[in-house]
């Protein structure tokens, strides 16, 4: 039996080897070198996720100089990541992404995909050479009554989805352990605030279904 790739990726944005894929794929450019082994945690500041299967086109796992497939359990997992949809393979999506942010803005124009990377990039790691280090992701503060479905904070240092009036703790087979979410007070927030905005301004993202069973 193959063992499971480090392609698995959770809401802090780490890679992991495990045997769950998830809804989604995605990719933030190459990360093995020429041994295929997985060497970086990403390459450049495009970060999406993609619907697994699109016409019938086939990727490979770990070729060299080519990017490298992710797998995300859904879509609260991948914008917590940092990763945003993919303009091609999830264009609805994409746009719905766009126009929310959009309205969140105020502003009169689309913000481009472009935009978008640039103000991703600057809110989910610390400014660095590319390298990835303990320590470098990024969160914010927010008071909890702020914070919309769909977005994951941070509760006791375990990532948290909020839905409705509770919180669900992730696990790569599912959403999990459902505790109460607190009325109010301050609480950290995982999603960057750009796709906390997209998710506050009518975005609708992908859940697994054990989110809302």
């Amino acid at each position: 039996m193959t063992s499971p790739r480090l392609n698995r990726v959770d809401p802090f944005g780490d890679l992991h080897a495990t045997p769950e894929r998830g809804l989604l794929t995605g990719n933030r450019g190459c990360l093995v070198d020429d041994d295929r082994n997985v060497v970086r945690h990403h390459h450049g500041n495009l970060w999406i996720s993609c619907v697994t299967t699109y016409k019938d086109w086939r990727s490979p796992l770990d070729r060299p100089h080519h990017w490298t497939p992710l797998f995300f359990l859904d879509d609260a997992v991948a914008l917590a990541a940092g990763h945003r949809p993919c303009g091609l393979c999830r264009r609805e999506q994409h746009t719905s992404y766009q126009e929310a942010v959009r309205r969140g803005l105020d502003a009169t124009t689309t913000v481009s995909a472009a935009e978008l990377n640039r103000r991703l990039a600057a809110e989910r790691l610390r400014r660095g050479r590319g390298l990835y280090r303990a320590g470098d992701r990024l969160t914010w503060v927010s008071p909890m009554g702020d914070v919309p479905d769909g977005a994951v904070i941070l509760l006791d240092g375990t990532p948290r989805l909020v839905m409705g009036a509770g919180l669900l703790g992730f696990d790569f087979a599912g959403w999990r352990s459902p505790r109460v979410r607190p009325a109010k007070g301050d609480v950290v927030v995982l999603t960057p605030p750009t796709s906390t905005l997209a998710l506050r301004n009518g975005f609708q993202p992908l859940l697994d279904p054990s989110a809302v069973s």
